[in-house]
């Protein structure tokens, strides 16, 4: 096992939300195994403000978030990718980035807290649900005995971390 930190991206449509918050809790969950960026399609340009004040209550550092293309990290000098990881929800009908290359590659799929509908306390409930979701799934994962799994096995287990773990809070 290597003592360099893997690096993992978090792909996302707009940049705005879920992959920000998956960014935030992995840098902090996985600080010194894992380094963790994020990116979009088609990028908003801002973060979502609800986004930010979800992290800022949660005691993370936001000074990293900003909203991205994808294409960033696939320019001469960016860091090379370990896992891509896309959190768009297909049952929303969006449509997730490729990523080209031979990183390890999961769907984990949670809805979009920025397309929430209702009152503000329900919108805020969206965020807070997403985080709970991506949190579940980066655990699991950064629980994961790297050491000891090959590649046909870890991608087993990357697959089953977006496929069974509640959608819904």
């Amino acid at each position: 096992m290597t003592d360099t930190p893997f690096n993992v991206l978090f792909l996302c449509t707009g940049n705005s939300a879920r992959s920000i918050l998956a960014e935030a809790i992995l840098n902090r969950v996985g600080a010194g195994r894992f380094r963790a960026f994020s990116a979009g399609s088609q990028p908003k340009g801002e973060v979502h403000p609800y986004a930010l004040q979800l992290l800022k209550s949660l005691n993370h550092d936001t000074s990293f978030a900003r909203s991205k293309s994808w294409e960033e990290f696939a320019a001469p000098g960016a860091p090379e990718m370990h896992f891509v990881f896309t959190v768009c929800d297909n049952a929303a009908a969006e449509s997730c980035p490729v990523w080209p290359g031979q990183p390890m590659t999961a769907h984990w799929g949670v809805p979009d807290p920025a397309a929430a509908e209702g009152t503000e306390a329900e919108k805020h409930l969206a965020f807070a649900d997403a985080y709970r979701m991506l949190g579940n799934r980066i655990s699991i994962f950064t629980s994961l005995p790297m050491a000891t799994l090959d590649r046909l096995a870890l991608q087993k287990r990357l697959d089953e971390i977006g496929r069974n773990l509640p959608k819904a809070g």
